[in-house]
């Protein structure tokens, strides 16, 4: 029982994780989400940033629940990243650590920016 409860949890932080990293990329695209994205857009900057003064650079609460579901579950030797653990999940392949922050990082900054210019315009 106590497996069906954690593939079930597992399951869940696949779905919510990647749909909100998708939210956080394109959300600021749909007038109806915007605010919601600039919102959720600060909450991961604030996670990786404030929360990383403690945990590392980079932390995400979302990534530390869900590894520790998937401990549970068995799995043993997680990346850092939960964007390199998705692109290993998908296609078999572990990119280097270096471009997948570089790449995480440069796309949410980009994100962060049309977020804010779309909210900020929407305003005048």
């Amino acid at each position: 029982m106590k497996q069906a409860v954690l593939q079930l949890v597992n399951y869940f932080f696949y779905l919510f994780h990647t749909v909100l990293i998708l939210f956080n990329l394109f959300g600021w695209m749909f007038p109806k989400t915007r605010k919601l994205n600039l919102v959720s857009l600060l909450v991961t900057f604030a996670s990786w940033g404030i929360l990383g003064l403690w945990k590392g650079w980079g932390y995400c609460f979302l990534t530390d629940w869900h590894y520790a579901i998937l401990r549970q579950l068995g799995e043993n030797d997680l990346p850092s990243s939960y964007i390199a653990f998705l692109v290993e999940k998908l296609t078999g392949w572990m990119p280097g650590t270096e471009l997948v922050n570089s790449l995480t990082l440069g796309l949410a900054v980009v994100a962060l920016i049309c977020s804010l210019w779309v909210n900020l315009r929407s305003r005048t």
